[in-house]
């Protein structure tokens, strides 16, 4: 099975997945946004609030629990508003994965790893399987992490992570994708 991590995650995870030939679905982290800087991902969170925290940068930038906990419930709220309008499904990603040889897990490239770190982590709670991440592109220092996460992980393009500043800058046009380019994947014949 093929996974995509909304938004950009869904775009190419679905033609990862039709190069497979796999089921695909979606899986919804969320980014967990330093203060002042929300680029900056101090860690993730998924919807049931199994989260994942940098505790370097938490440490670094003096962050405190207090903040970490309300933005948690922020993301998690986020969480729950796309998984209501993306799947047009009754049961849980939890309950489609249970059983799988392997997951595919795929996002539009990684930066700090944050979001790929805690939707490995998670799935390996559900299925201890086969997992592998595939991402156009990741700095080297990213893929390290991730390589604790997954039994294999495939990057088109590495970077030395001193030249990388994000992942926009090796797309050629790296437009936002919409809620509404979402769901014409998820859910192709819903009106828009």
């Amino acid at each position: 099975m093929t996974l995509g991590i909304p938004r950009g995650g869904v775009i190419v995870g679905n033609m990862v997945a039709k190069k497979l030939s796999s089921e695909f679905d979606i899986i919804i982290p969320r980014k967990l946004r330093a203060p002042h800087t929300e680029e900056v991902a101090i860690g993730a969170v998924m919807e049931d609030g199994y989260f994942y925290l940098n505790r370097e940068i938490v440490r670094e930038l003096s962050i405190s629990q207090d903040y970490i906990e309300k933005e948690k419930s922020i993301q998690i709220n986020e969480i729950k508003r796309r998984t209501a309008i993306y799947r047009n499904r009754t049961d849980t990603i939890a309950t489609r994965i249970r059983h799988k040889n392997s997951i595919v897990l795929v996002d539009d490239g990684v930066a700090t790893g944050a979001t790929a770190i805690v939707t490995a982590r998670w799935i390996k709670t559900i299925n201890p399987n086969c997992l592998i991440i595939a991402v156009p592109i990741a700095p080297k220092d990213s893929i390290n992490l991730l390589r604790k996460e997954a039994n294999h992980i495939e990057v088109i393009t590495s970077p030395s992570s001193s030249n990388f500043k994000s992942v926009g800058q090796y797309y050629r046009d790296f437009k936002p994708v919409t809620d509404e380019q979402v769901i014409n994947i998820m859910i192709p014949s819903k009106e828009m």
